[in-house]
């Protein structure tokens, strides 16, 4: 388990001292957030090269308020995208190896004995940050995965009959290798229904990769990352992607969508009701780094596969024809009738 180095005092508390920070993000509406998302992101792409769809998704899921999760083989900058992210704002944030020996107090924290006071005392865990990033998830055992669903879901932790709030904002970034490697364990479909979305980096073409090995050669980008956003920016922008106008026709729109996943006949178990709700956070936060004010159907569209389809289960028939629920929502994306304008 390892800690980046922490953040001021006023940060980790929430940013006591930028509270008119905070104010001015939210009061500047879609002005503030495109320039503090625009500083970000440029943040992210000095360190994570010629991947700019990605490094949109991923700031798309932090002003969504969701959770993120990176999959794909080793090497391909999975974890040096979620620290780049973490460290370009000024908040709390830890970092978690997970192995197989991790156990469910090593995240959430635990009850220890003091002697001096005699009484128990609660130690926090790492998850007591503003931004968690969770490195190679799929190595630890499932009962250790499971101690993220409460804080995922409820911003929350329960550890000995006792509730403690996680302060905002918060976001799990993980990291995983797919299932077929060896020494992985699968998440479970209650912890994949968490994450907002899922991405995988792809390998770098061959400009982007010749880029890299200049960069990255004396010495590495993430060192000399530093903030450039605050964590009360971050809850400054939230309030602005929550006022994000979806209207009637869009919203119908995502539930035939989630809905049409449920019935698809290649899929043995669709997206769940708290697909739709992330698929339309998403929707409002991509609109507003367009720096629009309002949903369009694009907006679903672009978000449909990596908010659906790490939910999904093909069915054993799909799976023997290698049919990808990537694929499946794809095809639903095409299928199905996209609201008029005027609707």
């Amino acid at each position: 388990m390892e800690t980046d180095p922490p953040a001021s005092h006023s940060a980790r508390r929430g940013g006591g001292g930028h509270d008119g920070a905070e104010r001015d993000a939210a009061g500047h509406g879609l002005d503030g957030l495109a320039q503090v998302a625009n500083k970000i992101r440029d943040a992210v792409e000095s360190v994570i090269e010629g991947k700019p769809a990605v490094v949109r998704l991923a700031l798309t899921v932090l002003l969504a308020e969701g959770h993120l999760l990176i999959e794909d083989v080793p090497g391909v900058g999975k974890t040096m995208l979620a620290k780049a992210l973490a460290r370009s704002i000024d908040c709390s944030v830890r970092r978690v190896q997970f192995t197989p020996d991790l156990l469910p107090s090593d995240i959430t924290g635990v009850s220890a004995y003091n002697q001096e006071l005699r009484e128990f005392e609660f130690k926090p865990g790492p998850v007591f940050a503003n931004i968690v990033v969770g490195d190679e998830i799929n190595r630890a055992s499932p009962k250790t995965q499971s101690a993220l669903l409460e804080c995922m879901e409820e911003r929350q932790v329960t550890v000995d009959g006792t509730t403690y709030v996680l302060e905002p904002p918060f976001m799990v970034i993980s990291t995983q290798n797919p299932v077929e490697m060896e020494g992985t364990y699968p998440l479970p479909e209650a912890q994949r229904d968490r994450f907002t979305a899922r991405i995988s980096m792809g390998y770098p073409d061959p400009a982007a990769e010749m880029e890299m090995l200049d960069t990255h050669g004396e010495a590495s980008p993430l060192d000399r990352l530093t903030p450039v956003a605050h964590a009360a920016d971050v809850r400054g922008l939230i309030d602005v992607v929550r006022r994000q106008h979806v209207s009637q026709a869009v919203r119908q729109y995502a539930i035939d969508l989630v809905s049409a996943t449920r019935r698809h006949p290649e899929l043995r178990l669709g997206a769940s009701p708290r697909a739709t709700l992330h698929l339309v956070r998403a929707a409002r936060a991509y609109a507003a780094l367009d720096d629009r004010d309002y949903v369009v159907p694009d907006d679903v569209q672009d978000l449909a596969v990596p908010v659906l389809a790490h939910r999904l289960l093909p069915t054993a028939e799909a799976q023997v024809e290698r049919r990808r629920p990537e694929q499946v929502v794809a095809d639903l994306v095409k299928r199905l009738p996209v609201p008029s304008p005027g609707r």
